[in-house]
């Protein structure tokens, strides 16, 4: 059985002070790209995690249909339960949904909810 998830990151996510609050240590990943997505950006409501990112305003990815489109950002390895706990991070404007990457693998990425 597979205990691993990977997670591809393009925004706070990346940065070690948020990846230690929210899973107790820092992660290691590489570089990949996110296919038929672009980034706009968003302004986050929830305090806490302002906060913490220390930013009012987050990258997000909205879906497009042409395969060109690519987002830049970071594929981690995680554990079935730091999936959990960044779901509890991320706010409301974000869904997670199974991405396709560049390298041919799939990832769970936080997207657009609307």
């Amino acid at each position: 059985m597979n205990t691993t998830e990977l997670l591809f990151s393009y925004g706070t996510l990346q940065d070690t002070p948020v990846q230690v609050e929210t899973f107790g240590r820092e992660l290691v990943g590489f570089e990949d790209q996110l296919l038929s997505y672009k980034l706009e950006m968003v302004e986050i409501q929830d305090a806490d995690v302002v906060e913490l990112s220390g930013k009012t305003h987050h990258p997000i990815a909205i879906a497009t249909s042409n395969d060109a489109d690519e987002v830049l950002g970071i594929v981690f390895e995680i554990t079935v339960e730091e999936l959990a706990q960044s779901d509890e991070y991320e706010v409301d404007d974000y869904q997670r949904v199974m991405g396709k990457m560049k390298s041919g693998r799939s990832a769970w990425v936080y997207v657009s909810s609307v």
